[in-house]
């Protein structure tokens, strides 16, 4: 029987990735997963922005990166990215990889050594959204 989820949840999410590991490990052999959350902070200690990634098979894939407006141009995106760097060290990665779309950073990934190694046009249409990754090992 298949069925479509109208509102998906961790417990949906799990059950699917489930084989999935199980496969990949049968195959490329097992891995430590690890969830990485690197925050910044305003004056009241709340957290305004950051990084969300997470390292599988000795690379880390940052899945987001986020700060308020006012705070970009200021360091904070740089630091934050060279924080996740030296996480993806400490977890013996050799890499990190990210996507971005064409309206978003790029040229900031690319200023920090990343390269771009796959594109897809119009997503969204119109634009494009870039794989971006670094060697760091």
């Amino acid at each position: 029987m298949i069925e479509t989820i109208q509102t998906p949840g961790d417990e949906e999410l799990a059950a699917i990735l489930a084989p999935l590991a199980a496969h990949n490990d049968a195959a490329a052999g097992p891995t430590e997963r690890h969830k990485v959350a690197i925050v910044t902070r305003d004056a009241d200690g709340a957290i305004v922005g950051g990084v969300w990634a997470e390292a599988s098979y000795r690379w880390l894939f940052v899945k987001y990166l986020a700060l308020p407006p006012q705070a970009r141009g200021h360091g904070q995106g740089r630091a934050l990215m060279l924080a996740a760097e030296e996480e993806a060290r400490r977890l013996d990665c050799i890499g990190i990889w990210l996507d971005t779309f064409s309206f978003q950073a790029r040229g900031f990934y690319e200023k920090l050594g990343y390269g771009v190694f796959g594109q897809i046009d119009d997503y969204p249409p119109g634009e494009a959204r870039f794989f971006l990754s670094k060697r760091i090992g």
